[in-house]
């Protein structure tokens, strides 16, 4: 049984009104007709242009918003019927990282704060517990501990996605969708954080969606890729296979997207293992 499992998700948004008054002109189907699996442990890898459906795509797997219609179940549940206690259940195994480093993190808060916040909410450990996983969390992340009792701004774009992916793990989830985390980021600071993901998923036995517009990114991390053109999954497969293969013309256009990222996590790859 796969970890998760999406059926025919559809999301429809209605286009604004009319300036005269008229309502709703038309609407746009940003996800149509979407199916997919992924099995415990892998890396699915999302790739298509800004505005193709994909991190709409990924917040539906999440609930964060409501599909139009079709299913999605994780484990073997029906996400879309949970509620209650059933649904924070599932919140603490599946989580996000955002795209955004800058505006993800409440620039109110510390960042020992922000990274229990999930804690906090689920209620899952005392505040000795808390601040020793915040340590844990930041220490996984490159972060040192002293971290804790600064705030967002003192950080660096990289240190601040960091930051979200400590967040992000703090409930210990199976699932984490990861929604365009390094398009934000310079290319060799974005190297470093997909080389984070894929240590972190190593480590601590997570199963990843990856969003991402760069083919060179998806296709170092993936196990398997889908590529996303006007909200429809247009071809899928095994990584190598899709990329020494690829069947439709649109996925041929991305594979011919500059290497620079995929030779800058090559590189910190290297750097890391000698």
């Amino acid at each position: 049984m796969p970890l998760v499992e999406a059926r025919d998700l559809v999301k429809v948004f209605p286009l604004g009104e009319s300036i005269f008054g008229g309502g709703a002109q038309g609407e746009v189907r940003a996800v149509d007709g979407v199916s997919l699996q992924i099995e415990a442990g892998e890396t699915l890898g999302i790739v298509g242009e800004s505005g193709s459906g994909k991190s709409t795509l990924g917040r539906l797997i999440l609930r964060l918003i409501e599909p139009t219609s079709g299913s999605v179940r994780f484990a073997g549940q029906d996400v879309l019927r949970a509620s209650g206690a059933e649904l924070r259940r599932l919140r603490r195994d599946m989580q996000i990282i955002f795209q955004d480093p800058f505006g993800s993190l409440d620039p109110r808060m510390r960042v020992g704060e922000i990274v229990a916040e999930p804690l906090l909410v689920h209620n899952s450990t005392g505040s000795r517990e808390r601040r020793q996983r915040v340590v844990e969390l930041l220490r996984a992340v490159g972060l040192e501990e002293s971290a804790a009792e600064r705030h967002p701004h003192e950080f660096s774009g990289g240190q601040r996605q960091r930051i979200g992916i400590a967040r992000a793990l703090a409930l210990r989830p199976k699932f984490i969708v990861t929604d365009e985390p390094v398009s934000a980021l310079d290319v060799s600071v974005g190297a470093q954080i997909v080389n984070l993901l894929a240590r972190l998923q190593r480590e601590f036995g997570l199963t990843y969606l990856f969003i991402s517009h760069s083919m060179p990114v998806v296709r170092y991390l993936a196990t398997r890729i889908a590529v996303m053109y006007r909200g429809k999954i247009v071809e899928t497969g095994p990584t190598e296979q899709l990329v020494a293969s690829p069947a439709h013309p649109y996925t041929r256009s991305l594979l011919q997207a500059t290497p620079e990222m995929e030779a800058a996590v090559s590189n910190q790859q290297s750097a890391f293992n000698t």
